[in-house]
C-alpha cells in the first residue's frame, strides 16, 4: 500500500510540475544564445578519460575511465551493467538485480563485487550508500536513461574520495537544457518476462533557474519462477545561478520498490533447472531517500569553493523463509499450513558534508593546482532480526513475536585531504597527496544465545593516514604515460560483523583490512579512429575477510566469516577501440564501423596463511569483452561478446560441496545484441540479451537474497519507443 501511495503521489506531483512548466514555456520569452561547451574530459568513441583537473578534482596520474551513456546501445530499462559498463577493463559484475537487489554490484581487480562493497559509489559527486565505512552496500542507483556519463577512478581515489580499495564510481545525471525553458523526453520499454519500463524527464532554464526532473517506473515478473519486481525511481533538481561566480543547488532522489525473491539454489538444483525456485514466500523492500544541498563559489579566477551536504534515509525489510535451499519450504501435512516466516528490518540514516577547495597558482612558469577538503559524516544504523512472521505467502511484515536480535550502530567520521598537482613543465606533472581519517563507532548488541539474553556495548576509535603519489607525462598531444601509488583502508563494516540472515558464523574479533594500489600505463588516441588505454596494476590487500569451512563439536560443517590473510592482486588492463571506416577513409555514406576489446588479466592469490597460493574469492583471472558497432545515419547496431573465467566463492577454492555457499563459480560466455533508430524526435530501440541463452551464475551467498547460488538471467528480448520534445 505504501508503495502505491508513493507512486500516486509522485505521479500527481509530476503532473502538476509538467502543467506549470508548460505554462512557463508559453509565457517566458526565449532568447537564443550561442552555445558554449567547456569539458574536462576526452572521449572519441564509447570510452574516454579525464584531463588533469576537472571540477574540484585532480585526475592527473590516475587511472580514469569515462562512459558517455547516450553513446552506447544497451538495455537501459533494466540497467544492464554488462552492456553499459562492459567497456571498463576488468569490471566484475554480480548479476543479481532480478534476484532481490535493486542494482547489480561491481568490483575490479579481484575485489568483492557484491553490492559494490569495495567501491565508493556516488551520484553527482555525493555518496549514495548509507555509511561508506559502517554499511557501504549500494541499494539505490539512478536509471541509466537519466545518466549522462559514468566516471570511474580505479585504485587511486582514496586521497580525494575515501579509503576504499577498489576506487570510485560516479553516476552523473543529465541536466536541464541551458538554452530552453522547457524540454521533455520519454522512453517506453517492454520485453520478456513481463518487463514494462516507463521513463519521463523534463528540464530547462528560466532566467537564473535551471531544473531537471525524471520519473521512472518498472515492473518485471522475472526470468525465474517466484520472481516479481515493482520499482519507482524519482529525482528532482533545482539550481540557482545567484551571480557569475556563485550557484546553489537542491536535489532529491527517491526509490520505492517491492521485490519477490526466488532465493538461492544448490549445485544440483541449478544443474537440473537454473530457472527453478524453492522459495515462494520471500519478499524485500528497500525504500531510499537522498536529499542534497550544494554551493559552488568562485572566490576569484584561480580559486573555487564547493560544498555538498547530503542526508540519506533508507530501509531494508525482509519477510522470508531463511534456510539453505536443500531445506524445502513446504505445507505441513498435519496443519495444512506453511511454517511462519522470519521478519528482518534495517533502518539507516546519515548526514555527510564535503567541502572542497581548488586553487591554481603559478609555480615557476607553470600553473599548478592544489586541491584540499574536509568531510564530516555521522550515521545511525538499526538492525532487527529473527522476529516470527505470519505463515502467509504475500508481502506481510506483521510480526507475531519479539525480535531475537537488536543491533544499534553509530559512526562518526572526519576526514581531511590535500593533493597538489605540481606542473614541472608542459609535459610532466607530479601529484603527491595525503588524507587523514578519524573514525569512531559505537555498537549496542542485544541478542539471545541458548535462551540467555545478552547485552553488549562496544566503542572503537581509530585514526589512519593515507598517502599517495601520481605521475603523468605527456608523450605527445594525444598520448600520455601515468603512474600512481596510493594507500587504502577498509574498516570492518556492520554487514561483515553481523550479516543479515546469514547461515554462517562470524568471528567477532576481525581486524580492519588495509593495503595499497599502484598503476603504470599509457593512454591516448591516434587521430579520430584509434583509442587506447593499456596499464599494469598491483594491489596489496592485508587482513582480507572471507569464508572458512569449519566443523563444529558435533561434526557438522559450517562456514566462518573471518580475516584470512594477505592477498596480492596483479595484472594488466587493456582497452583498445578502432573505427575501421575512419582508419580506412571509407566514404561516409557507407556508415561507421568500429570494434573494441576490453581485456583484463588478474592474478589474485593469497600469499600468506593456510590458503597460501589459492585464488582469492570472486577474482576471475580473465575478463574479456569484444564489441562491434555499426552506425549509418539514423541507425545503430551493436554486438558484445563477454567472456569470464572461473572464480570461487571461498578461499579454500572448493570445487563442489553439499553446502551451496561455497564452491566454484564456473566461467561463462554471453552475447548481447542491441539496436536503435532515431528519426526526427522519435527513437526506437530493441535488442536481445544473452542471445545464446547461456545458463550461468555469478554469485554464491550465505545470506540475502539466497542463501545459495543466484542464477543469472537467460535470453531476454526488449523493444522500446521514445520521444523528445
Amino acid at each position: 500500500m505504501n508503495s502505491n501511495k508513493h507512486f500516486l503521489c509522485a505521479l500527481f506531483l509530476s503532473g502538476i510540475n509538467l502543467l506549470v512548466l508548460a505554462q512557463i514555456k508559453d509565457t517566458v520569452p526565449v532568447t537564443d544564445l550561442k552555445e558554449i561547451k567547456v569539458v574536462g574530459y576526452k572521449t572519441i568513441n564509447g570510452i574516454g578519460h579525464f584531463n588533469e583537473v576537472h571540477g574540484a578534482v585532480i585526475y592527473a596520474g590516475k587511472k580514469t575511465e569515462l562512459i558517455e551513456v547516450d553513446s552506447i546501445d544497451a538495455n537501459k530499462a533494466i540497467n544492464n551493467t554488462r552492456q553499459i559498463l562492459g567497456r571498463i577493463p576488468g569490471l566484475n559484475i554480480v548479476e543479481s538485480e532480478t534476484g532481490g537487489f535493486v542494482a547489480n554490484g561491481i568490483g575490479i581487480r579481484g575485489l568483492n563485487p557484491v553490492q559494490s562493497l569495495e567501491m565508493n559509489v556516488r551520484q553527482n559527486g555525493y555518496n549514495v550508500a548509507a555509511d561508506i565505512y559502517g554499511y557501504n552496500e549500494t541499494y539505490y542507483l539512478p536509471p541509466m536513461e537519466a545518466v549522462a556519463r559514468i566516471e570511474i577512478i580505479k585504485g587511486a581515489s582514496s586521497i580525494q574520495f575515501g579509503s576504499q580499495m577498489g576506487g570510485m564510481v560516479n553516476y552523473v545525471l543529465k541536466e536541464g537544457n541551458a538554452n530552453k525553458p522547457f524540454t521533455y523526453s520519454n522512453m517506453q520499454t517492454a520485453g520478456s518476462d513481463g518487463l514494462f519500463n516507463t521513463y519521463h524527464a523534463a528540464g530547462g532554464t528560466v532566467k537564473k533557474w535551471n531544473y531537471f526532473t525524471f520519473l521512472n517506473y518498472r515492473s518485471l515478473s522475472g526470468w525465474r519462477s517466484n520472481s516479481q519486481q515493482q520499482q519507482l525511481t524519482g529525482y528532482g533538481k533545482i539550481a540557482y545561478q545567484a551571480s557569475e561566480r556563485t550557484s546553489f543547488g537542491l536535489e532529491y532522489s527517491l526509490l520505492r520498490n517491492k521485490i519477490k525473491m526466488p532465493g538461492g539454489l544448490t549445485d544440483d538444483q541449478f544443474e537440473v533447472d537454473s530457472r527453478m525456485s524453492v522459495r515462494s514466500r520471500n519478499w524485500v523492500k528497500s525504500p531510499w531517500n537522498i536529499l542534497t544541498a550544494s554551493m559552488d563559489h568562485g572566490i576569484n579566477k584561480n580559486t573555487s569553493l564547493h560544498v555538498k551536504t547530503t542526508f540519506i534515509s533508507g530501509e531494508r525489510s525482509l519477510v522470508w523463509f531463511n534456510k539453505l535451499p536443500n531445506e524445502p519450504d513446504l505445507v505441513d501435512p498435519v496443519t495444512g499450513q506453511y511454517a511462519d516466516r522470519e521478519i528482518d528490518k534495517e533502518l539507516m540514516k546519515s548526514v555527510a558534508t564535503e567541502i572542497r577547495l581548488l586553487h591554481q597558482y603559478n609555480w615557476g612558469k607553470m600553473k599548478s593546482t592544489l586541491a584540499t577538503g574536509i568531510r564530516f559524516a555521522t550515521a545511525k544504523f538499526d538492525r532487527k532480526e529473527g522476529a516470527p512472521g505470519t505463515n502467509k505467502s504475500d508481502f506481510d511484515l506483521t510480526t507475531t513475536g519479539e525480535y531475537e536480535e537488536n543491533f544499534h550502530f553509530t559512526t562518526t567520521n572526519i576526514a581531511v585531504f590535500v593533493e597538489n598537482c605540481l606542473q614541472v613543465n608542459n609535459r610532466f606533472s607530479i601529484t603527491p597527496g595525503i588524507r587523514f581519517e578519524s573514525l569512531a563507532s559505537e555498537a549496542q548488541l542485544d541478542y539471545e544465545v541458548n535462551g540467555i539474553e545478552k547485552e553488549i556495548e562496544k566503542e572503537k576509535e581509530r585514526g589512519f593516514l593515507l598517502m599517495g603519489m601520481g605521475l603523468q607525462y605527456k608523450a605527445s598531444k594525444t598520448s600520455s604515460f601515468y603512474a600512481n601509488i596510493t594507500q587504502a583502508y577498509r574498516p570492518v563494516d556492520y554487514a561483515q560483523l553481523v550479516p543479515l540472515g546469514t547461515v554462517s558464523k562470524v568471528d567477532p574479533n576481525m581486524k580492519d583490512p588495509k593495503g595499497w594500489n599502484a598503476d603504470l600505463g599509457i593512454r591516448g588516441n591516434i587521430q579520430n579512429f584509434f583509442n587506447y588505454d593499456i596499464g599494469l596494476f598491483y594491489l596489496s590487500y592485508n587482513n582480507r575477510i572471507g569464508l572458512v569451512s569449519k566443523t563444529d563439536e558435533n561434526g557438522l560443517p559450517y562456514t566462518l566469516r573471518t580475516n584470512l590473510d594477505k592477498s596480492l592482486h596483479k595484472g594488466i588492463e587493456s582497452y583498445v577501440e578502432l573505427n575501421i571506416t575512419r582508419a580506412l577513409k571509407v566514404n561516409k555514406s557507407m556508415g561507421d564501423l568500429s570494434i573494441y576489446n576490453s581485456l583484463a588479466y588478474t592474478r589474485a592469490r593469497y600469499v600468506k596463511g593456510i590458503y597460501k597460493g589459492n585464488q582469492a574469492e570472486y577474482a576471475p583471472e580473465v575478463i574479456n569483452r569484444i564489441g562491434i558497432t555499426y552506425t549509418k545515419k539514423i541507425f545503430t547496431s551493436s554486438f558484445q561478446f563477454s567472456n569470464q573465467s572461473k572464480a570461487y566463492g571461498d578461499a579454500a577454492n572448493t570445487e563442489r560441496s553439499s553446502n551451496p555457499i561455497i564452491g566454484r563459480i564456473p566461467g561463462y560466455s554471453v552475447v548481447d545484441w542491441s539496436m536503435s533508430i532515431s528519426y526526427n524526435k522519435l527513437k526506437f530501440k530493441g535488442g536481445i540479451n544473452n542471445l545464446a541463452d547461456k545458463r550461468y551464475f555469478t554469485q554464491r551467498t550465505d545470506e540475502y537474497p539466497g542463501p545459495g547460488i543466484i542464477s543469472s538471467t537467460g535470453r531476454s528480448i526488449y523493444v522500446g519507443i521514445g520521444y523528445n520534445l
